[in-house]
């Protein structure tokens, strides 16, 4: 019997090629161990590049929306021009931040293929932003839109990419605080990116309510109706039926405001709001201090009907539209984080056998105390 480690001997035989993979020639071994250490090289080149190092430490400036509403319109398009060169500037410095946000994840969390998908996206938006020339003209500011346009629509899916990814790697979360303060930074961050090149790419089009993608005269009550007909609209068609809403208050305010995050928060409050399956029994004592954490949902403690979980899935993460966070248990944290970040607050007051109330508060742009910065 031929010695197991044994190189046994074709039919001519010569060495039959066949044997076990350790005893292969020393040159392919060595070729095998150059690749990798190539292969690593290169991947840790990737992640670890010394410009993004430099960016991350360089403070973002924040703009206040005060700032934003009463910059003004130049007829020769400089205003525009400085806003390009403003987002040029501030871009890297803000996507650098987020990208040491995920370096500082825990290594196992990190390396989740849908979390790393995320992080490769921000690295590849920090390439294109600091690649791209100095913006000197309104040709340069043309092809500068046309990227920023570009890099809003790759990055449209973000929010629910990083909900599968913490969901998949749930169990390897040692420190949820840890979590929710990367997730608490990174969405806003994100919001506030996004305002921002929103803004400028607005600034282009005509609209004499609006500077920008700041609203002069918001009426509150037509974007609660926007909204309240778009959910309404969503059951109608899945049931034949839907609740009715009524609107009271002050319904003729108005003031200036951004409509995009409301966008997001508010369809996060009206689908919440019906989805009956409790009856409108308020949220159990045990889990409301839960409701605002992030991958916690009420479906996981209630027996929901599986419908309603699939007609609000149908909604998209558009950038003004909000995304199918339930299952994710992203909606009501995300829109708490937004509200802070907008200088309000979100909170839930819950009753068990009675009812939920949701309280949403927004500061005002150019009241008498500083408004928020973005």
């Amino acid at each position: 019997m031929a010695d197991p480690g044994e190189e046994r001997p074709g039919p001519d035989g010569g060495p039959s090629g066949t044997g076990n993979p350790r005893f292969r020639s020393t040159s392919s071994a060595q070729g095998v161990s150059e690749l990798a250490r190539e292969r690593s090289k290169t991947v840790t080149s990737f992640y670890n590049q010394s410009a993004i190092d430099v960016s991350a430490e360089k403070a973002s400036v924040r703009l206040t929306l005060a700032t934003l509403l009463y910059s003004g319109k130049s007829p020769d398009g400089h205003h525009i021009l400085s806003s390009a060169k403003y987002l040029h500037k501030e871009l890297p410095v803000r996507i650098a931040h987020r990208i040491k946000g995920f370096r500082s994840l825990p290594f196992i969390i990190g390396c989740n293929p849908t979390i790393l998908q995320v992080h490769e996206l921000y690295i590849r938006a920090y390439h294109m932003l600091s690649d791209f020339p100095q913006i000197k003209d309104q040709e340069v500011e043309a092809r500068f839109c046309k990227l920023v346009q570009q890099l809003l629509d790759d990055h449209k899916d973000v929010v629910t990419m990083l909900a599968q990814g913490f969901r998949e790697c749930r169990r390897h979360i040692q420190d949820e605080t840890i979590i929710r303060n990367f997730l608490d930074t990174t969405l806003c961050s994100r919001l506030g990116i996004r305002m921002l090149a929103t803004h400028h790419l607005a600034l282009h089009e005509e609209n004499a309510d609006f500077v920008g993608i700041i609203c002069r005269r918001l009426s509150p009550k037509k974007i609660i109706e926007k909204w309240v007909d778009f959910s309404r609209r969503l059951c109608e068609h899945q049931y034949g039926n839907s609740p009715r809403v009524r609107i009271n208050g002050h319904v003729a305010a108005r003031f200036p405001f951004i409509p995009l995050p409301l966008d997001y928060i508010l369809p996060e409050l009206l689908k919440n709001a019906m989805r009956i399956a409790d009856r409108g029994g308020g949220i159990p004592h045990k889990i409301i201090d839960k409701v605002m954490d992030y991958h916690f949902s009420t479906a996981e403690e209630s027996v929901q009907d599986p419908r309603m979980s699939n007609l609000f899935n149908t909604i998209t993460n558009s950038g003004n539209q909000s995304s199918p966070m339930h299952g994710f248990g992203f909606g009501l944290p995300t829109s708490r984080a937004y509200a802070e970040y907008l200088g309000g607050s979100l909170s839930v007051q819950s009753m068990q056998g009675i009812g939920t109330d949701v309280y949403l508060r927004l500061r005002h742009i150019d009241g008498k105390g500083e408004s928020f910065r973005v």
